[in-house]
């Protein structure tokens, strides 16, 4: 937000530097990022002084030359070369002496300098209106008024305005500073803390009145809840034009394009008091009724930018008994704005519903700075006033007379909030006490009415245009920030206790599991949770999304159900970009609506795409595939130690082929191979493995885990292997199940290193080449003992899966 610090001085008479003025409103909690330098017109005409034409002659070596001399208050008349066909002895003129800097079209810069043109000395140059940044004429010189001195200086006879401009960086929550006179009113009361008094300026309306009651318009609210306030009010015989110097200025100072001035005083009212205003041609308002309703979903609507809009159900419109003529608090319409020939409008001041104005601007992709108002919220007891005060300036500079009464219908008036501020809390959320006097004097100096006064705290009464102070920290807050964060003590030494923790904190799993993925080579994301409103359509069984009340856009419009649009959006994204080894995990939440209910889940996602390695000379190109996944998510739950859970086909539908783990029938997690059809949607070109982690049943479950230390043992393992030939449906699990029923006390592991299908081996059947490893912490195995085991195994392999040893 720009603030004009000569427009900030019409409200509060200050003579500080501007940087020392921008530090204390940084201070006040409106961060000044930045002040740059405004004129009105560039160069500030610095080195251009009257001259008068003494003599003017024809240039002996050109035909379209003169040769004149030139008064410019020195003690001899200097000789200028001027190619202008209206420059002639007599004439006051502006002259650029050597030295100065010009602007052509307001920005490329070239210096003066003394020089002959055609044989003959030049010492400096007779202006254009152009040339000087004033207008756009350049068919001849530009004339001044004889009366006028030779040596002036032109600053000093046109409206040269210097300014200083502070870009505040503006914070959602402080909508009473979005103006001008907002700013005035927080400086204000910061400067009283400096013991600097300084009355606040505001503007008169005393002069305000109905000149006749020629032109009435009625005006009809059907919906108060969105429109709480109207007032409107008509001006008739207006002359619309250029606005005048001094209101063009102020303006440009704050990047604003001068449009007529009738427009352009709405826009002054907008900063000047924070009111947003609209005027309609009031010959355009048929059957002289404005109607604020809602339209029928499907309204075409052309705006004043020339684009048809389509209007929503919810749209509150400004109408007249026949069409609407603007998105109210948006955007005006194509047909009903002021234009060179209007000579009456309706003026419009109102208080929209906030919400409403931001769904309507956020639906049409407009951000305007009436819709930047009222989505934050404005002070409802201005509009009235403001719009008195527009009708005054558009008197001032376009004429007219007051030809109806004020229409204001506020049918329910708008209660200041009661805050009870307790003196206690204010010692303990600031940090020490602050004297009471200079609470009181902060309160008041922010317009916060103090009712009572008692030992243990204030009765207060907050205006209601500060809608961000309702609670008692609100208050606190804004004495806090007025009273100076630096003007707090602090202790040299900070004391602090040592919280103690469990390992199983969240926190710490999840450093610990996200220790462990960086080290296999994945990299962890964050995404986020709010995805279009068709991306959760795939991924549940029915209408379960989460809407947004208020979405930014269609693409942030519903809360996410799944970890797996957002991860294959970060796949897709990386494949665009060449990129594709890729290994993510993301610890994030997923939501869901049950009913009248909703669910919030922790997740942990895997997802890996392309070789498990980058290409390298000393590394293969291994892809990554099913069971590389599987034996990463394994590792996962070893490391926080989750175990003895069992396999099971998963119900996944955006899984073309998976499992999942289950532990006393929870769902530890789900893994397997996603859709290609439903990752194609998503611009991902090869195949992505998936691990969908219940965190929250994870986090539970290693809660309960017991660690047990045990001694390193002393005796060396023993390894043996078979080689199996078994029936082809027999899975390796039940091989591995059997063993440690077979043998629970000396066998440690059990490992598939070879399979072997096809050629020389019956039909039906497989190989399985199996490895066991033996190991007893007491003592060294004998040849007798391991003997004994393996005949137990290969006995009940043989009886139990009818396996065969090669």
């Amino acid at each position: 937000m720009k603030i004009s610090y000569n427009w900030l001085k019409q409200f509060l008479q200050l003579d500080w530097e501007a940087e020392k003025t921008g530090e204390l409103l940084t201070d006040l909690g409106l961060e000044v990022e930045g002040i740059s330098n405004f004129e009105s017109v560039k160069g500030g005409l610095n080195g251009i002084v009257v001259g008068h034409v003494l003599t003017c002659i024809k240039h002996p070596n050109a035909d379209r030359l003169k040769l004149t001399t030139v008064d410019i208050g020195l003690e001899n008349p200097v000789q200028i070369v001027c190619g202008a066909p209206n420059v002639a002895a007599g004439q006051k003129v502006p002259v650029a002496t050597i030295g100065t800097t010009l602007y052509t079209n307001g920005n490329e810069a070239w210096q003066i300098k003394k020089g002959k043109i055609r044989g003959e000395e030049s010492h400096g140059m007779i202006c254009a209106e152009d040339e000087l940044g004033l207008g756009d004429d350049h068919d001849g010189i530009l004339v001044l008024n004889e009366t006028l001195k030779p040596g002036t200086p032109c600053s000093a006879i046109f409206e040269i305005e210097n300014d200083k401009v502070f870009e505040i960086g503006l914070t959602p929550n402080r909508s009473d500073a979005m103006s001008h006179f907002g700013v005035a009113r927080d400086l204000k009361a910061g400067l009283e803390q400096k013991e600097i008094t300084k009355e606040l300026i505001t503007p008169s309306t005393s002069t305000f009145s109905i000149d006749n009651r020629s032109l009435k318009i009625d005006v009809e609210v059907e919906d108060n809840e969105l429109a709480p306030r109207y007032c409107g009010v008509t001006i008739s015989n207006i002359l619309v034009q250029e606005s005048p110097t001094w209101l063009k200025n102020r303006l440009k100072s704050i990047g604003l394009s001068p449009i007529n001035n009738v427009v352009d005083i709405t826009n002054y009212v907008l900063h000047d008091l924070g009111q947003p205003l609209h005027a309609f041609d009031a010959t355009k308002i048929k059957g002289n009724k404005v109607v604020v309703k809602t339209l029928p979903k499907g309204t075409k609507f052309v705006t004043l930018d020339d684009v048809e809009r389509e209007l929503h159900e919810e749209d509150l419109m400004i109408c007249d008994s026949d069409k609407p003529m603007c998105i109210a608090g948006v955007f005006g319409g194509k047909n009903s704005g002021v234009t060179n020939d209007t000579t009456s409008i309706f003026l419009e001041s109102a208080y929209f519903d906030a919400v409403s104005i931001r769904k309507t601007a956020k639906r049409h992709g407009l951000n305007t700075d009436a819709s930047f108002r009222f989505e934050r919220g404005i002070n409802i007891n201005t509009v009235e006033y403001a719009l008195k005060r527009a009708a005054l300036l558009i008197k001032e500079v376009a004429g007219g007379e007051i030809t109806s009464d004020i229409v204001d219908l506020y049918p329910k008036k708008k209660d200041d909030f009661q805050v009870f501020l307790t003196f206690e809390k204010i010692y303990k959320l600031i940090g020490q006490e602050i004297p009471k006097d200079t609470i009181k004097s902060i309160l008041t100096s922010l317009e916060i009415k103090v009712n009572n006064v008692t030992e243990s705290g204030l009765g207060l009464t907050i205006p209601s245009y500060r809608t961000d102070v309702q609670r008692e920290v609100d208050v606190i807050e804004e004495i806090l920030r007025v009273y100076g964060y630096n003007n707090i003590d602090y202790k040299e030494k900070f004391t602090a206790s040592v919280a103690r923790t469990s390992k199983f904190e969240n926190h710490k799993l999840q450093n610990m599991v996200g220790d462990l993925l960086a080290s296999r080579g994945f990299f962890e994301i964050m995404t986020n949770s709010l995805v279009p409103i068709n991306s959760n359509k795939n991924l549940a069984n029915n209408n379960t999304n989460v809407e947004m009340l208020n979405p930014l856009s269609t693409d942030l419009a519903v809360l996410r159900e799944s970890m797996l649009f957002s991860g294959l959006t970060a796949i897709a994204h990386n494949q665009n970009r060449r990129k594709q080894n890729l290994k993510l995990f993301e610890f994030g939440k997923t939501y869901l609506k049950q009913g009248d209910n909703y669910k919030e889940n922790t997740h942990l996602s895997l997802l890996v795409a392309g070789n498990q390695f980058e290409n390298s000379w000393t590394v293969p190109s291994v892809p990554s595939g099913f069971y590389y996944i599987k034996g990463v998510s394994q590792a996962v739950l070893n490391r926080i130690g989750v175990s003895g859970y069992k396999q099971v086909e998963t119900n996944q539908e955006f899984l073309a082929e998976g499992i999942s783990f289950e532990k006393d029938g929870k769902t530890l997690l789900s893994l397997g191979v996603v859709d290609k059809t439903f990752a194609n949607t998503l611009g991902v070109k090869s195949e992505v493995l998936f691990a969908d982690f219940n965190w929250d049943t994870l986090r539970s479950l290693a809660a309960k885990n017991t660690i047990v230390y045990e001694e390193i043992p002393k005796f060396p393992e023993v390894n043996r292997d078979f080689a199996l030939l078994l029936d082809e449906k027999i899975p390796f699990k039940e091989l591995y199940d059997i063993a440690f029923k077979t043998e629970r006390n000396l066998l440690k592991n059990v490992n598939l290193f070879d399979v072997y299908t096809g050629k020389n081996l019956p039909e039906g059947k497989k190989s399985y080449a199996i490895s066991f490893t033996l190991l007893d912490s007491s003592k060294t195995l004998t040849d007798k003992q391991i003997d004994k085991i393996m005949s137990k195994l290969q006995k009940a392999y043989v009886e139990q899966l009818g396996a065969e040893l090669r």
